[in-house]
């Protein structure tokens, strides 16, 4: 297999050049668990960031023990996950590779 363009599974939000933003979709479909990465170049270099939205269940049966959880830690823990196919895999690999290596051409054709 070899990584796909357009890529299955990755959107391409934003590029300023120096950052570029995706959005990687779970296979499953919920778009809970999608995972949106920054790739930024920096001063100090590249960093790679992925944030992940969760939400509660809150109306679940352990509601009491979220209850208990925000009053004494301040904040629920919670998992989230990413189900990705082979393809997906390997296209969200290149799309970080290509990414990385972009924003750090960017970054030094720009500098002052």
């Amino acid at each position: 297999m070899k990584a796909e363009k357009p890529a299955e599974g990755i959107l391409k939000h934003h590029d300023w050049g120096d950052t570029m933003t995706y959005q990687v979709s779970c296979q499953c479909g919920d778009a809970d668990h999608n995972h949106t990465v920054w790739v930024e170049a920096e001063d100090t270099g590249v960093n790679v960031v992925v944030y992940t939205r969760s939400t509660s269940r809150f109306w679940t049966a352990q509601w009491w023990q979220q209850i208990w959880q925000i009053l004494s830690k301040g904040y629920i823990e919670e998992e989230v996950g990413i189900i990705l196919s082979e393809q997906q895999a390997l296209n969200y690999a290149e799309t970080l590779k290509t990414a990385i290596a972009d924003v750090k051409k960017f970054k030094e054709a720009n500098k002052k």
